[in-house]
């Protein structure tokens, strides 16, 4: 899309630069939708993450996929486990059908622990009392989204302005190109 507006600056192209323009327009549209979206149907969002989350969880193999490495990330940084608590991690396949104590690796607490702890995978727990963080992750996303806020605010707000002033500047770059007769120009 910015390769569209730099033909259209460079060479003069109106219908290149009023494409940009259109692109950034809609753009700027669907960001704006989606944050109306996120604000006023909260509680949907919050049930179908929970559902989704939920799933993640129950299907967790620990072989370590994307999902799974992006999962592992939130719960060892925001030391926290499940989505609503430890109990998310009872459905899992993998911990119902091992002989063994399973728990996730990254739920693991570390001041209850001592050694090295997994980024990923499940550990083996000597007690059926599992040594993880209690709460879920979802109470300790929605609090550091609560805590940065206004960083978050700020970062959308000044992709909203260089969009705006992007559409700003090819209109008015599209204004000012005329149609000129280049006959009259000397060749060289």
């Amino acid at each position: 899309m910015g390769f569209l507006g730099c033909l259209g600056a460079i060479y003069e192209v109106r219908c290149l630069l009023g494409l940009y323009f259109t692109c950034l327009l809609l753009i700027l549209l669907a960001q704006i939708a989606a944050g109306a979206l996120i604000y006023f149907q909260k509680e949907v969002l919050n049930v179908e993450m929970s559902k989704i989350v939920s799933k993640v969880l129950d299907n967790y193999p620990g072989n370590n996929s994307t999902t799974e490495q992006a999962w592992d990330f939130i719960q060892k940084n925001m030391e926290c486990c499940g989505w609503d608590g430890r109990q998310d991690w009872s459905g899992n396949m993998v911990i119902i059908n091992s002989s063994r104590l399973l728990f996730p690796c990254t739920c693991q607490n570390a001041s209850l622990t001592s050694g090295n702890i997994s980024d990923s995978g499940f550990c083996e727990a000597l007690t059926p009392d599992w040594p993880v963080y209690d709460v879920g992750c979802a109470a300790t996303v929605e609090s550091w989204l609560l805590t940065n806020i206004g960083v978050v605010l700020g970062i959308c707000l000044a992709v909203a302005l260089i969009e705006l002033l992007g559409m700003i500047l090819s209109i008015c770059l599209c204004r000012n190109i005329r149609n000129e007769d280049y006959t009259k120009v000397p060749k060289y």
